[in-house]
């Protein structure tokens, strides 16, 4: 099972996702953790560039494209293999965060992106995708606290840095997807605490993918 975790910049999705392979493996599951960009040695060469706050200079369709060529790598080399062996791929970030940032909020054709996106995936879609959502201000000022605690050479936010309006695009972006695509999608509100959050994600993997399962 193949299993997303999307959401705009302080929305917690990688600390739910953490829990929830602890919780999945606790269950018994074999469980694959990864990310995007990232996820290979070549992917995560590419995730240095794109998330560096020093590449002011990247314009929208090479941050496409830079996406996508880490994507493709990631799925032939890392998701497809997993799937393969029959374990549980949890992701923090996939294609979603495509559309939604390069799409949405960058602007660009949201047929294009939706294309090269198909490319990249080799037609490979989410089972479930888990969207978590806040409102702008919330997110961002949780990762302003997050980076001042960061060495400047840790620091990816990149996207932080755009304009309040860049970030409301971003998020509008995100809940049309999840209206769009209701059957994969799961909205929960992360604007609580994170062990209120946890709550809801768990309750959504216990009848998602337990359930299914028989356990």
């Amino acid at each position: 099972m193949f299993i997303t975790f999307e959401g705009p910049e302080g929305s917690g999705k990688t600390t739910q996702l953490a829990r929830a392979a602890d919780y999945l493996r606790a269950q018994g599951l074999t469980v694959l953790q990864t990310r995007e960009p990232g996820g290979t040695p070549l992917a995560d060469r590419i995730r240095e560039v794109l998330l560096d706050a020093a590449n002011t200079g990247l314009t929208p369709s090479a941050e496409l494209l830079l996406y996508a060529a880490a994507r493709a790598q990631h799925v032939v080399e890392k998701i497809k293999p997993a799937l393969q062996r029959g374990e549980v791929v949890l992701c923090d970030r996939f294609a979603d965060s495509t559309l939604a940032y390069q799409g949405y909020a960058r602007g660009l054709d949201l047929n294009l992106v939706a294309q090269v996106n198909l490319f990249a995936t080799g037609g490979l879609e989410p089972d479930l995708t888990l969207l978590f959502d806040l409102p702008v201000e919330v997110g961002l000022a949780r990762a302003g606290a997050r980076a001042k605690h960061l060495p400047d050479e840790q620091r990816e936010d990149r996207f932080e840095r755009e304009e309040i309006a860049f970030h409301q695009r971003l998020r509008d972006g995100y809940l049309h997807l999840a209206k769009a695509h209701a059957e994969r999608f799961r909205v929960i509100d992360a604007a609580a605490d994170v062990d209120a959050v946890w709550q809801r994600t768990r309750a959504i993997l216990d009848a998602e993918v337990l359930r299914r399962r028989g356990r």
